[in-house]
């Protein structure tokens, strides 16, 4: 297995519209706030959104070392140049690699991105023959995003789906 830095994703060229970037320390609360923006419908449906918790837990779990922000690189999506767009974190474990907190401004979703850097991903993980577990709450719009990518659950709780792409 390669080490955290070589699983890092590299910049994307500005021309496609986004780049990634290492996190760090001082991004936790951004991307809380977003956590708790995008989360908030899911978790309301399911009973279980609570202002606190929400940011609680990213803050809890960040690890800027394996976490890298989306920014958007020129105008293409609305004029949003430059601009923190969401994060993403690829987490090395014993089983492959987890997938955790990909996170869109809601603004931003359904244009591609989302998919864009899922892709760049998981060319990653598949260079390395390394699988990528996840998991995404029940009825989440995301679940159809990671199908779409090759995912398939292996799990399932009453809050949780469990999914699991072996490398192509």
């Amino acid at each position: 297995m390669t080490t955290h830095a070589d699983q890092r994703p590299e910049a994307v060229a500005p021309a496609s519209g986004w780049t990634l970037r290492a996190a760090e320390p001082d991004d936790v609360e951004p991307i809380a706030e977003l956590r708790a923006r995008v989360m908030r419908p899911d978790l309301e449906r399911l009973g279980r959104f609570d202002e606190h918790r929400v940011r609680q837990r990213l803050r809890d779990s960040f690890s800027p070392s394996h976490t890298s922000v989306i920014v958007v690189a020129d105008g293409v999506f609305a004029g949003a140049a430059g601009v923190f767009a969401g994060c993403v974190t690829l987490r090395p474990a014993d089983d492959g690699q987890w997938l955790e907190h990909f996170y869109l401004d809601p603004a931003l979703q359904g244009r591609g991105l989302g998919s864009a850097v899922l892709s760049r991903l998981l060319a990653r993980t598949d260079a390395d023959h390394a699988p990528v577990r996840l998991n995404v709450l029940r009825g989440s719009a995301a679940r159809r995003l990671y199908e779409r990518h090759g995912f398939s659950v292996e799990d399932e709780d009453p809050i949780d789906v469990y999914m699991v792409r072996r490398p192509a």
